[in-house]
């Protein structure tokens, strides 16, 4: 199968993250197994992927038209700002569906050691976004863990002098979560973050 249509899709679909060679094989199997005009389909929405989307020039996330839909939307809090490194976190949030405010997606985490520095997460345009739309809160959503609490940190200095209230998303035990099963950090930040019943 050398050169093959088939040994090409398998080492394209293989570089997509959590797909390995087998996953990327079953695929294309079943590709080729489902109707021709599927797979036309696929080929046309992957072309115009890059040709018909683009970052929103507000916000960063990705949308067919120069503003995302989020920030054409009349109903959302533009006083309200959500900072998350990738468009997948901003997907993760608007599916919770509790936020009624906008985004702003660095598309990064800091991480020197894999050259993600300062200088690749310019604070200029979250600081524009603030004074333009009187923002009052944004709230850091970036993972857990150490790239994602650096970011946080740095988002925080560099908009001390703004004068808005940065926050930070709260972490602690999943629902359904066995406390005996939870690490420490987490059993920890659960416990400082707690608040009254009513």
């Amino acid at each position: 199968m050398n050169n093959s249509p088939i040994q090409r899709l398998v080492e394209l679909l293989s570089r997509l993250p959590g797909v390995g060679d087998r996953t990327a094989l079953r695929h294309v199997f079943s590709i080729l197994e489902d109707d021709p005009a599927y797979a036309a389909a696929l080929a046309v929405s992957l072309g115009e992927l890059h040709e018909k989307v683009r970052r929103c020039v507000r916000c960063g996330n990705y949308d067919a038209q120069d503003e995302c839909h989020i920030c054409r939307d009349p109903n959302r809090d533009a006083r309200l700002l959500c900072l998350v490194a990738r468009v997948p976190d901003l997907m993760a949030v608007e599916r919770a569906g509790s936020f009624r405010g906008r985004y702003h997606v660095v598309h990064g985490l800091l991480a020197p050691l894999e050259g993600m520095g300062p200088e690749k997460l310019p604070l200029a345009g979250l600081i524009q976004r603030i004074q333009e739309d009187a923002v009052q809160e944004v709230v850091v959503a970036t993972p857990l863990s150490v790239e994602g609490e650096a970011t946080a940190l740095y988002v925080a200095q560099g908009l001390r002098s703004t004068g808005v209230r940065v926050s930070r998303i709260a972490s602690g035990v999943p629902h359904g979560g066995e406390l005996e099963f939870t690490d420490q950090v987490t059993l920890g930040r659960a416990f400082e973050g707690r608040r009254a019943l009513e």
